[in-house]
Parts: C-alpha cells; structure tokens; sequence
C-alpha cells in the first residue's frame, strides 16, 4: 500500500520513522561513551539505511516537481550502493577483522563503487536507458558480491582460529549471526535486476539491520561491563606512585605519548588493545614501544617494568 501522492510504500514509511527515532538515542549514545567506536560506526551505518529507505521509497517520481527523473533514480541507486559498500568497513573496523582490510579499503571501491559511478554517473546521463546501465552495469558487482561474502566469512574464521586479541572480542555466535544479517544486502543487485517489489526489499534488508542492531546493544553492553571489570581488576596506583612513575618516565625522556604507551604495555595489554584504547595504529603503537626500550636501554618487558617502577597485577587479555 503506497502513501497517497508518492511512490512510498506505508512499510517504508513506519521503518524509517521507527528509524528516524533512534538516531538520536545512538548518537547520544555515542557520545556517553566515545571510547567505543563501534558506536560510532553504527551511527553512520543507521544514517545512510535511513537515506537508503527514503530515497529509494520516494524516487523515482515523475509528480515531485524540481528533480528530473534521471536525477532521481542515480540517487536512489546511488544510496544503495553507498549502503552496502558501508557493510565491509563496518566488519573491519567494528569486528576487527583485518582479513577485510583490501576489500574495504580496495575492494569495494573498485568493484561496487566505480561500476556506480561509470554507468549511473556517465552512461544512464548520457543515454537515458536505464535498462542498459542495470542490465551492464550490476554484471561486475553481481560477480564481486559472492567474492565479498566468502571474504567476510573467512575472515570471520580465521578471527576465531587465531584468537581475538582486540579489546573487547566478539562472539562466534554474533559475528555469525552478522554475517546472515548483512547477506540480504548482498542480493542488492539481483533485486535491482529483477526489479523486486519496493517492499519486499525493504523488509529483507531492513530485517538484517534489525539483527545488526540487536548485536550491536548485547556488544555494547558487554564492553561497558567489560571495562568496568577490566579497571576493578587493575590496582589502581596512588598519588604517589603515579608521581613517582611520571618522574622515571621523565628521567628516561619518554614523551607524554610514550609514557602513556608504556603504561598500558607494562599493564600486559597487547598492541593492538593498547592501540584501541589510545585511538592510534598499530604500527605506531609498535614504533612507541621501540623508542621506549631504546631510551630505557631494556629489551624485555619485565626489564621495562623494572626499570620504571611498574609493580602492580598486569591486566590478563
């Protein structure tokens, strides 16, 4: 059933109402706690479904005056493809999964992105037939798309075979329930060439974002309770010793960074949690702790904790 005047159906509609009064509760949410990007990371992912909903429930229109119909349809198919080229960044970056690293950062721009841009931005402009750039157009990202899969999965496995070592790991279960919830998006092509219903595309879509958020708040809580653990756990330094580790750490001329840095590493933490709980790389995290031992002339961390004074529980990953 479509809303009176519009091409939008009344499903789209309640979805991105519903979706349009959560947005504010994220990004407060995110601001609670900056600490976890991941939140961050979702606060974009409901921005562009919401963009996604609206411009491909609204367009194409013939009846909305100002937008030619070949502008509305590069835009709706251009959020679209914005959205599921989001979903391989948001596993890397959200799940830690580095085996995705070349798909979002190379991959996706590649194969879904630029084929958007050459025959939606040039051609269909260009020629006006929008059954040819659909027909030529989705033969690249309908090829790619399986090869995306496969790669999300076996990242996904090979997370597990060598053990999380991020901050605050994600479950098996989770992370698989997320790779179901993102493959609806990976029939985007064969929806838009089979030119399925507005609604049954929405709902598809639309359900594995609702498993994606459902896993995102259970992840979400488990860090908050993580880290509260993780700091009751530590002995937290008095006055004094602070004082006194600040000034060995000024006497061996390490920098405000690498003390920090030195800190968390003397704690036990690996370099890629200290590099999340700094918001740093991982590589500097690693030049950090070269120039550390080469200042405190030790090359063991034991010797480094000796040599600063570090006398407290390390924290166990």
């Amino acid at each position: 059933m479509l809303i009176p005047g519009t091409e939008l159906h009344m499903l789209t509609l309640v979805i991105v109402l519903l979706e349009l009064m959560m947005l504010p509760f994220v990004l407060w949410y995110y601001y609670a706690w900056p600490k976890d990007k991941s939140r961050l990371l979702y606060f974009v992912l409901l921005s562009l479904l919401i963009i996604y909903n609206l411009t491909g429930g609204l367009f194409p229109d013939p009846q909305i005056k100002g937008i030619p119909v070949t502008v509305q349809n590069i835009i709706a198919y251009g959020s679209g493809f914005l959205m599921a080229s989001y979903f391989p960044f948001y596993f890397y970056k959200a799940y830690h999964l580095e085996g995705l690293r070349w798909h979002a950062v190379y991959g996706v721009p590649a194969f879904l992105l630029l084929p958007y841009l050459i025959f939606f931005g040039v051609v269909y402009p260009l020629t006006g037939d929008l059954e040819f750039v659909i027909d030529y157009g989705m033969i690249i990202p309908f090829l790619y798309v399986p090869v995306l899969l496969w790669a999300i999965l076996r990242s996904m496995q090979l997370q597990f075979k060598c053990n999380d070592q991020s901050l605050y790991p994600s479950r098996k279960g989770e992370m698989l329930a997320g790779y179901w919830a993102v493959f609806p998006w990976g029939l985007m092509t064969v929806f838009s060439y089979l030119h399925v219903a507005q609604w049954i595309e929405v709902l598809s879509t639309n359900m594995g974002f609702l498993i994606i958020t459902t896993l995102f708040m259970i992840r979400s809580g488990r860090m908050e309770r993580m880290e509260k653990e993780r700091q009751l756990a530590m002995n937290v330094l008095d006055d004094k010793q602070k004082a006194d580790f600040t000034e060995t750490c000024l006497k061996n001329r390490l920098s405000k960074r690498e003390a920090e840095v030195a800190e968390l590493h003397c704690q036990g933490l690996t370099y890629e949690q200290i590099a999340e709980n700094l918001f740093i790389g991982k590589r500097t995290v690693d030049t950090h702790v070269q120039r550390i031992y080469f200042k405190t002339e030790v090359n063991r961390k034991i010797d480094l904790q000796r040599k600063l004074g570090y006398w407290f529980n390390m924290v166990k990953s």
